[in-house]
């Protein structure tokens, strides 16, 4: 038959307990544990909350800056690429492009198309407010997904600076207690042979 532990049932909140065996490491660590917890969850909480609401707004102002606009290809695009036999269905190729700006004046540009798009194709491109091309914006949905998940990362990270100085400590106290049974074991031991 194999021996198991036998455990009383658990008690909550036993760092705080009065108990007259309890050492003032005991108490000290119990307020660090307590200490510790708290500042991990409140940091973690309050730098993931503020990343993702500064992504999201990042990101929505970068959606109100960009406009689409109707451009027409200079000339023809060059074939796809003639290292590969089957060039893949969602291929691009960079051509040259011009289309009108916001203020009037005629802006021209390279831009990803269809290989072998003839020249005159019209294609749209994105611009910001000076007429200059930007990548298009990213989506409400993709940008909230951004957000949320740059806000996680922010706040694990954050919270896991807390939690490891309070590790740390944890085993810097540890290690006096050790010290402490030690000197007590070598002034008793000794003695307690004596005893038996």
């Amino acid at each position: 038959m194999g021996r198991t532990a036998v455990r009383g049932p658990r008690v909550w909140l036993w760092r705080w307990r009065r108990n007259p065996l309890k050492r003032r490491a005991d108490v000290v660590e119990g307020w660090v544990v307590l200490g510790v917890w708290l500042l991990t969850v409140l940091a973690g909480s309050l730098a993931g909350i503020t990343v993702a609401r500064s992504m999201a707004h990042g990101l929505a102002h970068q959606r109100a800056d960009r406009r689409p606009a109707a451009a027409r290809l200079v000339a023809r695009a060059p074939q796809a690429s003639q290292r590969r036999k089957d060039p893949s269905p969602g291929e691009r190729v960079w051509a040259e492009a011009r289309w009108t700006a916001a203020d009037g004046s005629a802006r021209t540009g390279r831009v990803r198309v269809v290989p072998g798009s003839a020249a005159g194709t019209r294609v749209t491109v994105w611009t910001d407010r000076r007429g200059r091309l930007v990548g298009s914006p990213v989506t409400p949905d993709q940008a909230a997904l951004r957000a949320a998940l740059l806000g996680g990362l922010a706040g694990a990270a954050t919270g896991l600076v807390p939690f490891t100085g309070g590790l740390l400590l944890r085993v810097r106290l540890e290690r006096r207690r050790l010290t402490a049974w030690d000197a007590e074991w070598a002034r008793l031991g000794p003695r307690w042979g004596r005893m038996v």
